[in-house]
């Protein structure tokens, strides 16, 4: 399919949209559900960016209009002939919307061996198991929430004396590099006809 449009789903610091610019990938657009720093990232590296905000669908009150904003941001991104999502410490759920847009073809990683640790509190959960290791997981995100087939994993040692910032932090360092491996790996495969999914077990994992 020649060329494969890549846009990055963020909502915080932007630290694994840099490390995705650092290895070369190229983003075409940078979408935010808030104002963050990842949006000024996006300024200075001359990529694309666009914030689709949440405060006109009821912002982070429970009557949030979820459908109503997971069909604004899917029309934004089909008009910009996007082809492939990548989640990155994006804060907001999006309804099946998205996914019926881009089946199969929606990134996400999450900071536990997945299946293990779902949810938003996993770094936590794993500390509190007294398990001697965790570590991170590249996946194919689905409507339901850390699931989808995965695509990679790296294990992380849980050492005596960590804290939930240590471990987070060491975490966070191998996604850094992990990440964009993976979507690299995927937008390759894309380019040549495949999808996603084919690239599962196809990285070593360690």
């Amino acid at each position: 399919m020649g060329d494969v449009r890549l846009a990055v789903l963020v909502s915080g610091s932007g630290t694994i949209f840099e490390s995705m610019l650092e290895r070369g990938l190229r983003v075409d657009l940078v979408v935010a559900d808030r104002p963050c720093r990842a949006l000024e990232v996006a300024a200075s590296a001359g990529v694309d960016a666009l914030l689709v905000g949440r405060h006109e669908f009821g912002g982070f009150r429970a009557d949030f209009n979820r459908e109503a904003y997971t069909e604004t941001l899917t029309r934004e991104l089909v008009a910009r002939e996007i082809d492939l999502l990548a989640m990155a410490g994006f804060g907001t759920v999006l309804s099946a919307t998205l996914h019926r847009a881009y089946p199969g073809r929606v990134l996400n990683t999450h900071p536990s061996l997945l299946p293990d640790f779902k949810g938003w509190h996993a770094v936590e959960q794993a500390l509190a198991s007294g398990v001697r290791e965790t570590g991170c997981t590249v996946h194919l995100a689905t409507e339901a929430l850390d699931d989808g087939p995965i695509l990679a994993q790296r294990r992380v040692a849980i050492l005596p004396d960590d804290d939930l910032e240590m471990l987070h932090e060491r975490i966070k360092r191998v996604e850094r590099d992990l990440y964009p491996l993976v979507i690299t790996r995927v937008m390759a495969s894309m380019a040549q006809g495949h999808e996603p999914v084919d690239v599962v077990g196809t990285i070593e994992e360690r």
